[in-house]
């Protein structure tokens, strides 16, 4: 109700009483209508009270209610401050955490170097007592490794691992028939002080027979580590295949040390795939693969390759954490003779399918073999047709070029 309509009604009811006053005799004129503009002016200030303490009044719960919104704004920044406290804290821990694994890594490796160059000098020091050789860096003819004798160039090897000079190389495995790149293959290579490559197949021969092939693959496992992690921060998954050869599998000073640390880097399991060549497995022994389940138990999936026989116990395969074959294309295209299949090569995929395994057709070099491998059906394809091996780089796997997917899988394995 407005104001004006509330005075209105006042001096309604004060010239009413005044003329009451004045009719029933009660007054005379001039008396009742000073009588009714008294009674105006007092119920206009009774009212005036009225409107001032209920004004009064809801300014007091308005106040009240906007100390109440504060503290509210208050206790809610308090929790804001405290929220945004324990992400710094976690952060910090999180980068203390990482900033430790590095260092422990770093330490280890350290370590592994020290193993490796103990290894390298008292093998040196052994041929040496038994030929008369006298081992000089300076006497090595770096530059033309085939002329090099075993000892020489095992010191070139030595110090080209002691001075991480390990290079890797990035070969794209694409899907058929669309030819899209799906994974990457890093092969990796030494190189002496000169710049010549020392490939796998020099380094190997020298390495193992000297008793090194474990340190060799472990010093290459931190190298995969390392891109796993560095590629993983860009592109979210990141997956890899690292080779572990025969001779490390059955070390028993050794792979006890690397089962502990992949149990450590459990968290990994996701992007990494052991590989193990099909001889290796046969070499394991019962304690071999009690270590090829230790590592399935730990979520990280096992390949086989080098596959010369495909009388396989493809369930047994599947049973100890296997997922994937890879089959030399020459293999499929010859249709599999004197390889012991049990199948034509058109079914082989299937056949691995059924046991929960994926066949990598590699070593594809000509669109021939491509219309052969589409025949039988084959997922996925490997070799210099769809790309050669090219040195990595920070910025070699970009998403979105030329069909990439947003997260590629690299895999690396030692071997060419």
């Amino acid at each position: 109700m407005t104001n004006a309509l509330i005075t209105t009604i006042y001096i309604l009811l004060s010239a009413t009483a005044a003329l009451a006053l004045n009719v029933l005799g009660f007054a005379s004129p001039a008396t009742a209508a000073l009588l009714g503009a008294v009674g105006l002016l007092f119920a206009l200030q009774v009212h005036a009270g009225v409107i001032r303490r209920r004004d009064r009044t809801q300014s007091r719960r308005e106040i009240a209610k906007l100390k109440q919104t504060t503290r509210e704004i208050a206790v809610a920044l308090e929790e804001t401050h405290a929220k945004i406290d324990e992400a710094k804290v976690a952060a910090e821990a999180r980068t203390s955490a990482q900033g430790r694994k590095i260092v422990a890594e770093l330490q280890v490796l350290e370590s592994l170097m020290k193993d490796f160059a103990g290894k390298i000098a008292q093998n040196a020091q052994q041929q040496a007592s038994s030929e008369g050789i006298s081992l000089r860096a300076n006497d090595v003819a770096r530059s033309y490794l085939d002329t090099l004798g075993e000892s020489e160039l095992l010191e070139t090897i030595r110090a080209s691992l002691e001075e991480n000079r390990v290079d890797l190389y990035l070969q794209p495995i694409v899907s058929l028939p669309q030819r899209k790149l799906r994974f990457y293959e890093a092969l990796s290579r030494l190189r002496a002080e000169d710049g010549t490559v020392i490939m796998p197949a020099q380094y190997m021969k020298i390495a193992a027979p000297a008793g090194l092939m474990s340190v060799v693959d472990n010093l290459l496992l931190f190298r995969c580590v390392q891109i796993v992690r560095k590629l993983a921060s860009k592109h979210r998954e990141v997956g890899v295949f690292c080779n572990i050869s025969s001779d490390t599998l059955t070390d028993a000073e050794f792979f006890p040390q690397f089962l502990e640390y992949m149990h450590q880097n459990r968290d990994l399991a996701p992007h990494i795939v052991f590989e193990f060549a099909q001889g290796a497995l046969a070499k394991a022994g019962n304690k071999g693969t009690e270590n090829l389940a230790y590592l399935a138990s730990l979520g990280f999936a096992l390949s086989l390759d080098h596959v010369e026989t495909l009388a396989i116990d493809f369930a047994y395969l599947k049973k100890l954490g296997f997922r994937h074959v890879k089959v030399r294309a020459s293999m499929l295209t010859s249709g599999m003779s004197g390889t012991g299949a049990l199948v034509a090569a058109e079914d082989l995929k299937t056949l691995l399918e059924r046991h929960g395994l994926n066949l990598i057709a590699e070593r594809v070099e000509d669109e021939r073999t491509v219309v052969q491998l589409l025949d039988y059906a084959v997922d996925f394809a490997q070799g210099y047709l769809f790309g050669e091996p090219r040195a990595a780089r920070d910025d070699s796997v970009k998403p979105g070029e030329q069909g990439e997917p947003s997260a590629p899988v690299i895999a690396f394995k030692r071997s060419a």
